[in-house]
């Protein structure tokens, strides 16, 4: 069965680019991939059970919701607590690094990322 991954990014463009990046892993049946433009509508679905995830890649800065606020707030829901959130951003500080582990962030890719990085990082994530 595809392992469901979700991309919030408010830059259209990035999710394209992702998208793009992931083809093969979509058309091979492996993951099934969903973006949001709007992490609030993303929390939102996800605290009423319309949807679900196996590995959740975030951005950071968002207009509506910063990404590490968006991950805290997931990890607080023992239905997520042990899934994978990657941070997929421009921030590259120590210092958001540590907040974002501390808050159970799996994994940190920096902007801009190569095809190759991005499915590489799902695959290991994934186990796939």
């Amino acid at each position: 069965m595809a392992k469901k991954v979700i991309l919030v990014d408010d830059s259209r463009t990035i999710l394209a680019t992702a998208e793009m990046a992931l083809e093969k892993l979509v058309s091979s049946g492996a993951i099934e991939f969903k973006t949001y433009l709007n992490p609030e509508e993303l929390l939102g679905n996800l605290q009423n059970g319309s949807e679900d995830f196996d590995l959740l890649i975030s951005d950071i800065n968002m207009p509506q919701m910063n990404g590490l606020d968006l991950s805290a707030e997931i990890k607080t829901d023992e239905k997520f607590k042990k899934k994978p959130i990657l941070i997929l951003t421009t921030e590259s500080s120590a210092e958001m690094k540590t907040k974002g582990k501390s808050i159970g962030v799996t994994g940190w890719m920096v902007k801009p990322f190569s095809d190759e990085k991005l499915v590489k990082s799902v695959k290991m994530v994934l186990g796939i």
